[in-house]
């Protein structure tokens, strides 16, 4: 069961037209952001303390799924053993060094799984080695768990200080 782990934020309307021209719709500029970013921070809790992890990963194309893997013999394994509830960072920082004004970032809010061995890890593992190649062994390893994370909602900034929130509905 989907829960939500926010409250909701004011539910202004896309502009799909600034000054006569054409800008992405939010899911757009998401979708854009989160294909063209390799790695993100995995926000993790634990004994009362926020944990930060970088990962690869890899997002279904609806927006509603992120995978990623990990070792068993870890902190954040044991971290997302206990708590469920996490936070997936994607920025797009190093391509704008110089103006902070330019950065885009989502946190993408949901709750962590575990996928066992079976049709349905084999169908994560392929999106995540499709995009991260090098990681096929890896995800393969006995000593590797893989993680869906189903996303409640996204919170996306631009400008530094300008945040909209979408939230993926089954109809996309």
């Amino acid at each position: 069961m989907r829960h939500q782990d926010e409250p909701v934020l004011g539910t202004e309307a896309d502009a799909s037209v600034r000054e006569g021209m054409e800008v992405p719709t939010l899911p757009e500029r998401i979708r854009g952001l989160v294909q063209r970013e390799q790695f993100a921070v995995l926000c993790t809790q634990g004994h009362n303390q926020p944990y930060g992890s970088v990962v690869a990963f890899a997002i279904s194309q609806n927006l509603k799924t992120a995978v990623f893997a990990t070792p068993t013999a870890t902190r954040k394994y044991r971290l997302l053993s206990r708590c469920d509830r996490v936070a997936l960072v994607v920025d797009d920082r190093g391509g704008h060094p110089d103006n902070m004004m330019k950065v885009e970032a989502i946190t993408a809010t949901g709750q962590a799984c575990q996928v066992e061995a079976g049709p349905e890890f084999d169908g994560w593992a392929e999106l995540l080695v499709a995009r991260h190649p090098y990681l096929k062994s890896f995800v393969a390893a006995p000593s590797t768990a893989l993680f869906r994370i189903d996303i409640l909602r996204y919170f996306y900034v631009t400008r530094f200080q300008e945040v909209h929130q979408w939230i993926p509905t089954s109809d996309g």
